[in-house]
C-alpha cells in the first residue's frame, strides 16, 4: 500500500512481490473503511516524529496542474431542443 501511494502507480501495476494486486486493494479498502489505516498512519507518524524523520515539506508546481473549465465549476450551456412549451392553466387570463 505504501509503495503504491509513494510511487503513484495503478493497483494493477503493483510488483508481484506484494502479492495479487486485488488482494492488496481489497485490504486497503477494508482498512480505510474500518479505521485500521488511520491508526497505522497515526502510529507511523508518532515514530517518525520521535526519530526526527518526518518530512513536512510539500511542494506543488501549479504549472502542471490543469483542469478543464467544467471541472472548475463552470456552468454548461443547456441545449435548446425547440420542442419545449410552457404549460398554460385553463381559466387563467393575462
Amino acid at each position: 500500500m505504501l509503495f503504491k501511494c509513494k510511487i503513484g502507480i495503478a493497483w494493477r501495476d503493483l510488483p508481484e512481490r506484494y502479492g495479487p494486486w486485488k488482494t492488496v486493494y481489497n485490504r486497503f479498502w477494508r482498512w480505510s473503511r474500518n479505521g485500521t489505516l488511520t491508526v497505522l498512519v497515526r502510529r507511523v507518524r508518532v515514530i517518525a516524529e520521535a526519530i526526527d524523520e518526518l518530512d513536512r515539506e510539500v511542494s506543488v508546481d501549479s504549472s502542471i496542474v490543469r483542469a478543464h473549465q467544467h471541472a472548475a465549476g463552470a456552468r454548461r450551456p443547456r441545449p435548446h431542443t425547440g420542442g419545449e412549451r410552457v404549460p398554460v392553466r385553463a381559466g387563467r387570463t393575462r
